[in-house]
């Protein structure tokens, strides 16, 4: 379904409340002032910021910061995040101590075009989560418009993603549409021979996205520690390994619907711990060692995948193939980022979190064609399941 974009409303002259994914690790230095560590999700957001400016807008932007617990925390405060988009943007933001209340309301109703104001941490509300309508009216009441640009956060139905959206006029940001764009495509009509991939620790997280997708794909990859319940539910020993031994019935489901679809681990990358400097063996899948684990997939597997992706059109992948935090065992991960990289023709989306972080971090970043902001989002999108945030959107 289309929803209505930022360039389908007049803007100009408005008080536009944009919610902003903003929700970026930060770094405490050694003077104890908190930085952006890592500002990929604020450069995410220009594109529509710069828009709303260029158009006469007076922006007042909205996030949650990590998990806070009984209100106000000053780690988890909007200030290092301010002052991170004043530089990117080259112009003043106003960091606001709270995202309702008398005084901001007042500061927003001042506000002039081509303004900037960032509101405090909405989770230092408990009213955010719980959606709750006075909270979200409050949020309105600072202005005419509401912009959705966090796709990240799409999924979850809060005061400042979904509540919001029954108050004001509400229409998505370019971030948004170009999430929708890429991952909408990839389920509705996508270029064939389609290709997924999908890894992490487990199979519990993504048994909804597997079985959505394998009426659509032309083939699935499995790695990560997901595949190590799949291969134990064919009967092999993975001695260490991690298993959701509570999945098994539905792993050995999902290979007798997927049949020549599905392609699984062959051999695999062992270590006698789960540690970076641990011993580290190839073997088959039937040969893993007693009291060793699998921690990434080998180099017989990845000639299969590589056989699977050749010639693919569309591939989709989330979630790595090992402990790619550990260097050792990022090597199935890190191949796998450089064959979608090498792919000529195909349209390539990563569907965010770790894989996203992995791809960044092989230099791939720019050969990908959607690198997703959002994980548990896109996950869920994938799942074919509604997203509350991009409903409440008003349509095309």
């Amino acid at each position: 379904m289309k929803k209505q974009t930022i360039r389908d409303v007049d803007v100009k002259g408005k008080r536009v409340l944009v919610r902003v994914d903003f929700n970026v690790p930060l770094t405490e230095g050694a003077d104890g002032r908190w930085t952006v560590a890592d500002d990929t999700r604020i450069r995410a957001a220009l594109p529509t910021i710069q828009y709303l400016l260029d158009n006469g807008a007076a922006l007042i932007l909205c996030s949650h910061l990590g998990r806070p617990k009984g209100g106000v925390q000053d780690e988890l405060k909007m200030d290092p995040v301010a002052h991170r988009l004043s530089e990117l943007i080259d112009r003043p933001v106003t960091k606001l101590d709270n995202c309702i209340g008398p005084e901001v309301e007042a500061t927003a109703l001042a506000a002039q075009p081509g303004d900037v104001l960032l509101l405090e941490n909405t989770r230092f509300h408990p009213e955010e989560k719980q959606n709750d309508p006075a909270f979200a009216a409050q949020l309105a009441a600072l202005a005419e418009l509401y912009v959705n640009d966090a796709f990240g956060s799409a999924h979850r139905a809060h005061a400042s993603t979904e509540g919001v959206a029954r108050e004001l006029p509400a229409v998505s940001g370019l971030l948004m549409e170009k999430e929708l764009e890429f991952l909408g495509s990839a389920l509705a009509d996508p270029e064939h021979p389609f290709v997924a991939i999908l890894g992490g620790a487990k199979i519990s997280d993504k048994i909804g996205v597997i079985d959505n997708l394998l009426s659509q794909v032309d083939a699935l990859l499995i790695g990560g520690g997901m595949a190590n319940t799949f291969l134990k539910a064919e009967d092999y020993d993975v001695a260490e390994s991690l298993v959701e031994d509570d999945s098994l019935d539905t792993a050995q489901a999902l290979i007798a619907q997927a049949g020549n679809k599905l392609v699984l681990p062959v051999d695999v990358t062992v270590a006698d711990r789960f540690d970076a400097d641990a011993f580290s063996q190839v073997v088959p899948v039937a040969a893993v060692p007693p009291k060793w684990r699998i921690l990434d997939i080998g180099p017989r597997t990845l000639e299969l995948f590589q056989e699977r992706l050749a010639g693919a059109r569309t591939v989709v992948w989330n979630g790595p193939m090992g402990v790619f935090e550990f260097p050792k065992f990022a090597q199935g991960t890190e191949a796998v980022a450089r064959m979608l990289a090498a792919l000529p023709d195909a349209t390539t989306i990563i569907g965010g979190g770790d894989s996203a972080a992995a791809v960044k971090r092989t230099g791939l970043a720019d050969k990908m064609s959607h690198i997703s902001t959002g994980g548990g989002a896109s996950l869920e999108f994938l799942e074919g399941k509604t997203l509350p945030g991009v409903a409440a959107l008003m349509d095309k």
